[in-house]
């Protein structure tokens, strides 16, 4: 009888230089993906457009365009006054009937290699045209880097101040009747949910304050300068306040939450949001409609991967698709 023969070893899946090889490779790939996310797509933009059917009150027939810029984040290199400049003119270039400005104007990150003033940024949104307006909202970044506004724990603030100056409407707590056919259909603007966040603990201490509120939004009092079943379309930098929305309201436009800034696969890892990717980018119609837009800007890291910065155009009514 012969004998058996010993089992063989298992070949090597690789060889040493395969290894490396495939390391180089991998890290050349981490290479250049890094470098798009850093010095490509930051640098890009895209029109992203919604067509949307209120389901709440809105006039028979009327069909509105909004142009919305969100989280601008001015500053050098990423976003200066020339970026800017361009941006406004493509936004015009779409003949909106509304534009709306979402927050975020100031740099919001220490990756810079200047800062614009309040001033330098504005002159540029001053250039915005459209028939029912230009109107704004501040965001938590506009609160947070205006060490006055801090103070006071209140406003006025750099930034409101400036686009005022500069002829755009900023809404605070407020709204504002837009004429239409068929209107009037109101805008409605909320103080930053979150202005008075990273300041709170040495505020309280210094004012013998024991429950400050960091919101400044108050959707009741807003919502109450508007006649009841009229259209509302609402403005607020931050999504997380759309299930307190009441139905009556037929769009909510935000930003904030960049697209997670970082969206892989329709997936952010990390959304400035307690309510993680539910409102993290998009269309979302829930009790009423929310879009949350992608942003311009970048804040805490000058990093996008997934979400180019971009312009959101919505034609709202009409004869959109429900």
């Amino acid at each position: 009888m012969s004998e058996a023969a010993p089992p063989s070893r298992p070949s090597r899946l690789f060889t040493r230089r395969q290894v490396v090889r495939g390391a180089g490779i991998v890290g050349l790939s981490g290479f250049a993906t890094a470098a798009y996310g850093v010095g490509i797509e930051p640098f890009d933009s895209v029109i992203t457009r919604y067509a949307i059917r209120p389901r709440g009150p809105w006039p028979a027939g009327l069909r509105l365009r909004i142009a919305a810029l969100a989280d601008i984040h001015a500053c050098e290199p990423w976003m200066n006054a020339a970026r800017i400049a361009g941006i406004v003119e493509a936004a015009n270039a779409l003949k909106p009937d509304l534009i709306v400005l979402l927050g975020d104007y100031v740099a919001g990150q220490r990756f810079v290699t200047g800062h614009l003033s309040a001033d330098e940024w504005a002159v540029p949104l001053a250039a915005l045209r459209a028939p029912l307006g230009v109107h704004a909202v501040l965001g938590n970044h506009d609160w947070w880097e205006d060490e006055d506004a801090q103070r006071r724990a209140g406003g006025p603030t750099r930034a409101g101040a400036a686009l005022t100056r500069h002829g755009v409407r900023v809404l605070e707590n407020d709204a504002v009747p837009l004429a239409v056919p068929g209107g009037p259909v109101w805008l409605a603007g909320l103080q930053d949910q979150l202005a008075l966040l990273p300041r709170a603990r040495w505020l309280r201490q210094e004012r013998g304050i024991q429950n400050l509120r960091i919101g400044l939004d108050d959707l009741a009092a807003t919502l109450a300068k508007v006649p009841a079943q009229a259209p509302v379309i609402l403005l607020a930098h931050e999504p997380d306040i759309f299930p307190s929305v009441p139905a009556r309201v037929a769009l909510t436009l935000s930003g904030h939450t960049h697209g997670g800034q970082v969206r892989l696969f329709g997936y952010a890892p990390v959304v400035p949001s307690r309510y993680h990717n539910r409102y993290a980018y998009g269309h979302v119609r829930e009790h009423t409609d929310l879009v949350v837009s992608g942003g311009l800007g970048m804040s805490v890291a000058p990093i996008r991967f997934g979400v180019p910065p971009e312009i959101v155009v919505v034609d709202l009514g009409g004869e959109a698709a429900a």
